[in-house]
């Protein structure tokens, strides 16, 4: 974090300061902790280190956020922040152990600490990244990208949130040249929340699925709620719109910035063709831009990664990255967050894609077509497993959404679709002609199961050499860790 005196974040926040132990002296050298008793000598104490929600992350320097969550009141675990070398505390009430900012809101008061970051920060770039699939591969793609042309903060994971990104923001230093910022929504205005934070130079929207419906109510509301994100850009801004789909494309209208349009189906600004799959599930394609066309070979798996990838050529030339540069980098990144198509060859020769981190209709499509393009890539075609999970939030469509899922499943004749969990078992009752189970050419195998032991134990008698098993559901279905235990990861307890 750029370093601010208690006094700044009291300002930026409307907090109050209250006195404690202080484990950093505000004048002269001291053996140990000592007890801050006036104003003036608290509101001294500088803030170097990192900001975070979780005490075992303190160190020298740190400002501890003291979050009252579900299952956990962050203000019991303050003496834990203060040993581990916080020097203050923000929090709802005051503390004796360390010494604290009291606001009325801890999380309000935290973006405010993050806008107050961004907005010190001479020389900073934001990247923001929305979208109902992909937003965290394409962060990680942007990250690799950009940090060849100065110091890049990205999030760690998914931290897209109220929290998450005020917690990555807070990361920045005076160095930070950009910072990419993945933003998910779960209701209108929740991006507008989050702009407030991190107030973008370049925004990203990848496409608007029927992740979280249920929440929003429509694929329509879903659109208004991604659109606040081009909506935040000044006429300066660069908004970059996914041409191929209709919802996006049409925020070009939302915003006062430039738009850059990118697509593989319809004609962008950048765009791809030729797009092929190795045998890994790996695309291949032409770049298509007015600079000229490239050759591409990704390393991340799977067809939607080249429309990530568009996004992430159209933010490098806007940051002034050179094109055989962006492409030669984007030929190197590798994916760096878990659970989103890894991609993993046993030694008996059975491949293992992980993909069960998040789950929605149309990544759930692009991952069976990513097991149809593995599968098949060889002669002759290898045996092909579709490990399904409950696709959740989607309200009412849900079951005919699962069931669309089994009738695709059917489409890209998958050998063997084992659901797991009561959610996920439409997906193999879809009970129409051509689905799951019934006869005929185009039928694969179609089983259930209760749940994720029980699917361990039947793909651990099952699988054979050379078999492709695909992994995919909703983070809390809990199928990234079957996905761990099939390539011998030690999973949580």
């Amino acid at each position: 974090m750029i370093p601010t005196t208690l006094r700044d974040l009291a300002v930026l926040t409307g907090g109050s300061l209250h006195p404690g132990l202080c484990n950093r002296p505000t004048n002269g050298p001291t053996n140990g902790p000592q007890t801050v008793q006036h104003t003036a000598m608290l509101g001294d104490l500088v803030v170097d280190g990192p900001v975070t929600t979780d005490s075992r992350q303190c160190r020298p320097g740190s400002l501890y956020v003291a979050r009252v969550g579900e299952y956990a009141d962050g203000h019991d675990y303050v003496e834990s922040a203060r040993e581990a070398g916080a020097v203050a505390a923000l929090t709802s009430r005051p503390v004796d152990v360390l010494p604290s900012l009291v606001v009325d809101d801890v999380e309000v008061a935290f973006g405010r600490v993050a806008r107050g970051v961004v907005d010190r920060a001479p020389n900073l770039t934001v990247v923001a990244v929305t979208g109902s699939s992909g937003k965290t591969s394409t962060k990680d793609l942007l990250a690799q990208v950009l940090c060849v042309a100065g110091e890049t903060v990205a999030p760690v994971d998914s931290l897209n949130g109220e929290i998450g990104v005020p917690l990555t923001v807070c990361r920045v230093t005076s160095s930070t040249r950009f910072l990419v910022a993945e933003m998910g929504a779960r209701r209108i205005g929740h991006l507008r929340y989050l702009t407030g934070i991190a107030p973008p130079d370049v925004a990203v929207v990848l496409n608007v699925g029927s992740a979280h419906v249920g929440e929003f109510g429509s694929r329509e509301n879903i659109a208004v709620a991604k659109g606040e994100l081009v909506e935040a850009l000044t006429p300066d801004g660069l908004a970059v719109l996914n041409a191929d789909d209709p919802a996006v494309a049409a925020m070009a209208a939302r915003t006062s910035a430039r738009v850059v349009t990118t697509g593989v189906r319809e004609p962008a600004d950048i765009s791809a063709r030729e797009v092929r799959l190795d045998d890994a599930g790996r695309a291949t394609f032409v770049l298509v831009t007015a600079q000229g066309e490239r050759p591409v070979r990704l390393r991340v798996a799977g067809a939607h990664q080249v429309g990530n990838a568009l996004a992430v050529v159209a933010v490098a030339r806007e940051c002034g990255l050179d094109l055989d540069l962006t492409v030669k980098v984007l030929g190197e990144a590798a994916a760096v967050s878990r659970w989103r198509m890894e991609v993993v060859e046993r030694t008996d020769g059975v491949t293992v894609v992980n993909d069960a981190y998040n789950a929605n209709p149309d990544s759930m499509r692009a991952a069976l077509d990513a097991l149809h393009a593995i599968s098949t890539a060889t002669t002759p075609a290898r045996r092909s497993w579709a490990v399904l999970g409950e696709m959740l939030e989607l309200g009412a469509d849900s079951r005919a959404e699962h069931e669309q899922l089994g009738r695709r499943a059917v489409a890209l004749r998958v050998d063997q679709v084992l659901a797991v969990g009561a959610g996920a078992r439409p997906i193999v009752e879809a009970g129409s002609t051509g689905s799951i189970g019934s006869t005929g050419p185009a039928s694969g195998s179609g089983r259930w199961v209760p749940d994720v032991d029980a699917a361990y134990e039947l793909l651990r008698r099952e699988l054979a050499p050379g078999d492709v098993v695909l992994l995919k559901s909703s983070r809390d279905a809990g199928l990234r860790w079957l996905g761990d235990r099939l390539v011998g990861l030690e999973v949580p307890q």
